[in-house]
């Protein structure tokens, strides 16, 4: 989703595997810090846009920018409706299996031959990451707010589980932020579209504004 929109601009895309289970955010966490030479532009999307922020928070001198789509929440993820469908989700798995759980999603079928993939490819540590995603805290506006690289903020206008409401507060609360929104319609017609709008944003924050707006 980020390397096509990265490429473009001369960034090569470095992608850890996530690694599927109860340490999923710790793993996730350490693969950033295991990344050498220049500083780094993190990101990722829901759980990882909040895992990257909450490494830069940790690393001030290591992160050049930020790339977030589809923030989530702040604070605690309470009857956030990311988290209560994370959390759903993973006690459908245990109780049902996968194949089961799959058959139910109401979704497009690009959206549910998305989760599939994803899914399937969690396994067998699927329910316990469903688990993470749903339960750990995602940054306070509080700390929101210390940081300071450019950051590039992308949500979907008609994406119930991710506000775009959230997104809008994020760009808000961070001092150096740009937000470009796009659709779920969008990114059925183009997996791309969600990557380009938060490099877009993240061009805008560095001070590039002479450029189109993905639709």
């Amino acid at each position: 989703m980020f390397e096509g929109p990265l490429r473009t601009i001369g960034i090569q895309l470095v992608a850890p595997r996530p690694v599927p289970g109860k340490t999923l955010a710790e793993t996730h966490l350490k693969a950033l810090d295991d990344l050498s030479g220049e500083p780094v532009l993190a990101g990722g999307i829901s759980l990882g846009a909040h895992l990257a922020v909450e490494w830069a928070l940790a690393n001030p001198g290591r992160c050049a920018g930020l790339l977030l789509a589809l923030p989530a929440w702040n604070g605690s993820p309470g009857n956030a409706p990311a988290a209560v469908s994370a959390r759903l989700s993973a006690q459908a798995v245990r109780k049902y299996g996968v194949d089961a759980t799959l058959a139910t999603v109401d979704a497009e079928p690009w959206l549910a031959a998305e989760l599939s993939r994803a899914w399937r490819r969690a396994e067998p540590g699927l329910a316990d990451s469903l688990d993470v995603a749903a339960t750990r805290p995602a940054p306070e506006l509080t700390e929101l707010a210390q940081i300071t690289v450019p950051t590039g903020i992308a949500g979907c206008s008609d994406d119930p589980v991710h506000p775009i409401g959230v997104a809008q507060r994020w760009a808000s609360t961070i001092p150096n932020a740009r937000l470009c929104t796009t659709t779920l319609r969008a990114l059925g017609n183009d997996r791309e579209s969600l990557g380009r709008a938060t490099v877009l944003a993240w061009l805008r924050a560095i001070g590039i504004t002479r450029l189109e707006q993905p639709s």
